[in-house]
């Protein structure tokens, strides 16, 4: 998939990270391990602000969610995706929340009906603990849906 930005002040200590300079790899692999992600051979290296991530994931929803772990965490700037997984598909979207923005607008601006904003909690599960729980900077996966 590539490397991901995130702006890493936005982040919220969402793995235990105490502070930015706090970070590492072990933690990373801790945070990502105790949310219960189906993954194997999950290896983390840190490089400065960038997280380099490894394994392979149960499928791609897994994958973005460990990408989204890793990115919103407070001091991290990029992730460079390295994993496969075990039943390729499609990529899911990504939303990078703006200030005043909230599922619903989010939902309504993907897919034109606000009340499909649980569409979106869901996705990001267990990354969120509510849907009125979501800040600037935060970076969200958008799912496609079928009709």
């Amino acid at each position: 998939m590539g490397i991901f930005n995130f702006s890493k002040d936005a982040g919220e200590e969402t793995i235990d990270a105490a502070a930015a300079n706090n970070i590492n790899a072990s933690k990373l692999i801790d945070g990502i391990e105790s949310r219960g992600f189906d993954i194997k051979d999950l290896d983390i290296e840190m490089d400065g602000d960038t997280v380099k991530v490894w394994g392979t994931a149960a499928d791609q929803a897994t994958r973005e969610k460990i990408l989204l772990a890793l990115g919103n965490t407070q001091g991290i700037a990029n992730v460079e995706d390295n994993m496969t997984t075990a039943f390729p598909q499609p990529e899911a979207k990504f939303h990078t929340v703006e200030s005043g923005e909230s599922l619903s607008l989010i939902a309504k601006k993907y897919y034109g009906d606000v009340m499909k904003y649980n569409s979106i909690f869901e996705a990001n599960q267990p990354l969120l603990s509510s849907p009125d729980k979501i800040y600037p900077g935060q970076v969200l996966r958008i799912p496609n849906l079928e009709n």
